[in-house]
């Protein structure tokens, strides 16, 4: 995968730097995760450990990968991140990339962070060919929704997520092995 480390300039003068997340970045990509969970309000299901994660994106079966991005380049404490994984589309013939998760710390927010992290997954998208780059936002989330939209993104009304989880998903599995 090819990311440019070189700094893009932020409206406040600063700088950051957006790269592929490392081994050594699993932790502060886990604490963003928990961050994430936690302005969603729904840190009580949020069980992922870093082991988890580092097998997700490090692993033998690598389903994942993780862009990082740190202010100034030097610093400790990650700014923001972004999530994602290449899906398939039947109607396109060709595989798509699908986000996440994108979460930037409130302190670092209205910096243009996010919109760097969405076109650097913007341009991994045109540069593997995909046929799309797409992503799901909580209804709820207005300010997330209308900064999508100034991006040129659309929101798919027709569609909804459908889920199987938890004792469902066994159930499920048990039903498709009767005749």
């Amino acid at each position: 995968m090819t990311v440019q480390h070189d700094p893009v300039a932020a409206s406040n003068e600063r700088s950051f730097r957006i790269a592929i997340a490392g081994p050594g970045d699993v932790g502060a990509i886990h604490a963003l995760i928990g961050g994430l969970a936690d302005y969603e309000g729904l840190a009580g299901i949020c069980v992922a450990t870093e082991h988890d994660l580092a097998q997700a994106l490090f692993g033998e079966y690598r389903c994942a990968e993780a862009l990082i991005a740190r202010f100034d380049g030097k610093s400790e404490v990650a700014a923001g991140f972004a999530l994602f994984f290449h899906t398939y589309s039947t109607f396109l013939g060709r595989r798509t990339l699908w986000l996440e998760d994108l979460f930037v710390r409130q302190e670092h927010r209205r910096q243009g962070l996010g919109r760097a992290l969405l076109r650097r997954l913007a341009g991994l998208a045109v540069e593997r060919n995909c046929g799309r780059f797409e992503w799901a936002v909580l209804d709820w989330n207005t300010s997330a929704i209308r900064f999508y939209e100034s991006l040129g993104a659309s929101l798919l009304p027709d569609w909804r997520i459908a889920r199987v989880t938890g004792e469902a998903l066994p159930r499920l599995a048990g039903a498709a092995a009767e005749p």
